[in-house]
C-alpha cells in the first residue's frame, strides 16, 4: 500500500538519503545528544545524534558515532541537550468529531503534545453527509501538518433497519474510498452481526478493504470470546477497540487480534485492561494505545496521547512498551512501518522531544523534519475553513416542538390505555466511565393519562427526533443513572446523531430541543426555564468552527450545569450520547423506538405485568 502522508516516497529521495549518512551530502537538520528511544529494540539510546534530509532519518548516530559528518552550512542543528526523543505518537483509533471541533484546529490542540498521526474514523459526520462529507474534510486535514488518515466509515447506519440517518454508504462507496489519498483502512466495523450472519454488504465492505491491500478495523462490543470471536476475525477484521474486561484483551491477542487499549474522555477501560499486559509475560506487539472520543476541554488540559501514556505508566506498564503501543505497533497494524513508527534510517522524521518517562511533557514536535510545535504552542495556523451550506444546514426537525410534544401516552403496545397509578417500563440504564447500557424494568407514574419522569427515582424520560429527512418520526423512552434535575439535549447522539432530549419535565425538555433546532446543532442544559449552558456545533451538529480553545470553555461551563443540576459522571455528555447507539448492549433508543441490541430486536416500552 502506498503511503501518501509522507513528504516524499522513499523511492525519490533514497540516493539523497544514502549520500548524507555517509557525509557526501550535508542534512537539512540534524539533532545532537539525545537520548534516543528505540523501539525497535526496547532500549534508550543515549547520546545519540539523528541527521535529517527529505522529510526522512538519513543517519542515526549512536555513540560514540556521530552526526558531525552530516553537518554543513545551511544545516540546521538543534542540540537535545540529553533529551529524551521518541518516534511521533499515533492515534490508531479516533473520532476527530468528539473534539467539537475541525481537524485542522483539533491538530493544533493535539500536535503540540506529540500526536504526529491519527486513524480517524469519521463516521460520526458521514451518518450526516456521507461519504461526501469525509471528501470535504479530508481537504481541512491537508491544511496542517498532522497526518490525519482516514478509515472509512463501515457502518452507516450502525445497524440498518433500526435507525435513520442523515446518509448511508454501502460496499460499493468504500470501494470507492480505497482509492481516495487521504484513506488508509477500513473504519471500525461495528456491525459485527452482520458480519457474523454473512450478511452481503457488511462482507463485502470488508472484501473491498481486502482486496485493495489495506487494513480492516473492527468493534467487537459482546463479552464473548470464543466462536463469535473467532468468526469476527476469520472475516478480516483484524483489531478491536471494545474490550471492558482483561481477559477480553487477551483473548482477542492469542487469536491474533490487535486489542486496542481505550482511554478517552469518557470510555476509560485503560484501569481495567492494564492488567492483562502488566506482569511482561504477554507479548505486547499486538496492543495498540488509543483514545476513540476525547472532549475538547480534555485535549486542551490533559493532553492527547502523552495523557494516556501518563496513565499507562502509573498502571504498571513500563515507559518503553507503552510508546510502541503509540507508535511501531500502530505503525506495523496499518502497514505503514517501512516509513513510520521507528526513528530509523528511511522512515519519516516524526519525532517527539520528552522531559520524562512519569510525566511525558513534550517540549518539541516534528513532522517530516519540520519543527511544527514547541514548548505547547502549535507553530502552524488553523481554522477558517469555510464549509459548504450542506454541512451547515442539517437541522431539519418537522415536528412541532413544545411541551405537548413531551407527552408519553400511557398506553400498552397494542394501544389501550393503561389504568393505575404507575406503569411498568423498559429504562436504559447508564454508568460513569462505560459505553454499555444497561436495561432494567421500572415504575413510571401515570399522571393524566400519561407516562412522567421521576427524580426520586432518578426516572428521567428520553426522546429521540430524526432531524436529517424532515420525516417528523420519534420516538421516547426512559432513562436512569444521571441525576438531574432539569432538561438536557444534543444533535451529538451515535451514531446517527438524531436530536436527543433527556429530562425530568416537558417544559425544560421543549426549550432545550427548540434551542438547538434554531442554532444549527449542539449541546445544552436547561434548569426551570433557565439555559445553563449551550455549546453551538453548526458544522453537520458535531462541530464548531471556534478555536479549540473557545469550545473547551464552553465544554467546561456546560459539564459544570450537569455538576450543579446533579450529575456527577465524567464527561457526562459523551454518555448520554451513546443512548441512541444501536450496536452496543444492551437497551437503546433510536427515532424508531426501543432496540434490544443483545437480540437486535425492537420491544416495546411498557412492560406487559401478564406476560
Amino acid at each position: 500500500m502506498l503511503n501518501k502522508f509522507c513528504k516524499m516516497p522513499l523511492w525519490e529521495c533514497n540516493r539523497t538519503l544514502i549520500r548524507v549518512a555517509q557525509g557526501q551530502e550535508p542534512a537539512e537538520l540534524v539533532i545532537r545528544h539525545a537520548r534516543l528511544i528505540s523501539v525497535t529494540t526496547h532500549e534508550i539510546l543515549e547520546d545519540t545524534d539523528i541527521a535529517i534530509a527529505c522529510g526522512r532519518v538519513a543517519y542515526v548516530g549512536i555513540a560514540p558515532y556521530t552526526a558531525e559528518h552530516c553537518i554543513g552550512e545551511k544545516t540546521r542543528v538543534i542540540d537535545a541537550q540529553g533529551s529524551l526523543v521518541a518516534p511521533g505518537f499515533m492515534d490508531g483509533h479516533i473520532h476527530v468529531e468528539s473534539s467539537m471541533v475541525g481537524v485542522d484546529e483539533y491538530a493544533r490542540a493535539v500536535v503540540p503534545h506529540g500526536t504526529t498521526g491519527i486513524y480517524w474514523d469519521p463516521h460520526e459526520l458521514c451518518n450526516v453527509t456521507s461519504l461526501e462529507g469525509v471528501a470535504e474534510v479530508a481537504k481541512v486535514a491537508a491544511k496542517v501538518p498532522l497526518k490525519a488518515m482516514i478509515t472509512t466509515p463501515s457502518c452507516v447506519p450502525a445497524v440498518p433497519g433500526f435507525e435513520d440517518t442523515g446518509a448511508s454508504v454501502d460496499a460499493a462507496g468504500v470501494e470507492e474510498t480505497m482509492s481516495w489519498d487521504g484513506v488508509v483502512a477500513l473504519g471500525e466495523m461495528m456491525n459485527y452481526p452482520g458480519i457474523l450472519s454473512c450478511q452481503d454488504n457488511a462482507i463485502e465492505e470488508v472484501n473491498a478493504t481486502l482486496k485493495a491491500g489495506c487494513t480492516a478495523t473492527g468493534h467487537y462490543s459482546v463479552c464473548e470470546t470464543d466462536r463469535g470471536l473467532n468468526a469476527y476475525i476469520a472475516s478480516g477484521v483484524s483489531s478491536c477497540h471494545e474490550s471492558i474486561r482483561a481477559e477480553d484483551v487477551l483473548a482477542k491477542l492469542r487469536l491474533g487480534m490487535y486489542a486496542q487499549i481505550r482511554e478517552g474522555s469518557a470510555w476509560q477501560n485503560l484501569h481495567d485492561l492494564a492488567p492483562a499486559v502488566t506482569d511482561g509475560k504477554i507479548d505486547t506487539r499486538l496492543c495498540n494505545l488509543v483514545s476513540d472520543d476525547n472532549h475538547p476541554n480534555t485535549l486542551v488540559s490533559d493532553g492527547h496521547l502523552d495523557r494516556i501514556l501518563r496513565m499507562a505508566v502509573r498502571e504498571g506498564i513500563d515507559p518503553v512498551t507503552a510508546i510502541q503501543m503509540v507508535t511501531i505497533n500502530v505503525a506495523t497494524y496499518f502497514q505503514v512501518g517501512e516509513d513510520m513508527g521507528s526513528v530509523t534510517p528511511g522512515k519519516c522524521a516524526d519525532l517527539v522531544f520528552l522531559e520524562d518517562l512519569k510525566d511525558f511533557r513534550v517540549t518539541r514536535t516534528i513532522i517530516d523534519g519540520e519543527v511544527v510545535a514547541e514548548d505547547g504552542k502549535a507553530l502552524f495556523e488553523a481554522g477558517g475553513y469555510v464549509y459548504p451550506s450542506w454541512m451547515t444546514d442539517t437541522m431539519h426537525v418537522s415536528v412541532k416542538i413544545d411541551e405537548n410534544t413531551f407527552h408519553i401516552p400511557a398506553v400498552d403496545a397494542d394501544g389501550k390505555a393503561l389504568s393505575g397509578d404507575f406503569a411498568t417500563v423498559r429504562s436504559m440504564v447508564v454508568a460513569p466511565g462505560s459505553t454499555i447500557t444497561g436495561s432494567t424494568e421500572a415504575q413510571a407514574p401515570i399522571v393524566d393519562g400519561c407516562l412522567t419522569a421521576d427524580p426520586s427515582q432518578d426516572l428521567l424520560k428520553t426522546f429521540v427526533f430524526e432531524r436529517h429527512h424532515d420525516t417528523g418520526t420519534y420516538a421516547y423512552g426512559f432513562v436512569k443513572g444521571f441525576g438531574i434535575h432539569g432538561a438536557l439535549a444534543q444533535t451529538v447522539a451515535h451514531d446517527a446523531h438524531n436530536l436527543l432530549v433527556v429530562g425530568d419535565n416537558d417544559a425544560d425538555m421543549a426549550l432545550a430541543a427548540k434551542t438547538l433546532v434554531e442554532c444549527g446543532g449542539g449541546e445544552v442544559a436547561v434548569q426551570d426555564g433557565k439555559i445553563l449552558g449551550l455549546v453551538k456545533l453548526p458544522i453537520c451538529g458535531l462541530m464548531s468552527p471556534e478555536h479549540v480553545e473557545k469550545v473547551a470553555a464552553d465544554v467546561d461551563n456546560i459539564e459544570a450545569a450537569w455538576e450543579n443540576m446533579g450529575c456527577t459522571m465524567p464527561s457526562p455528555f459523551m454518555t448520554m450520547g451513546l443512548l441512541s447507539l444501536a450496536c452496543i448492549p444492551s437497551l437503546r433508543l433510536t427515532n424508531r423506538g426501543y432496540v434490544d441490541t443483545d437480540t437486535f430486536q425492537f420491544v416495546p416500552l411498557v412492560i406487559d405485568s401478564e406476560a
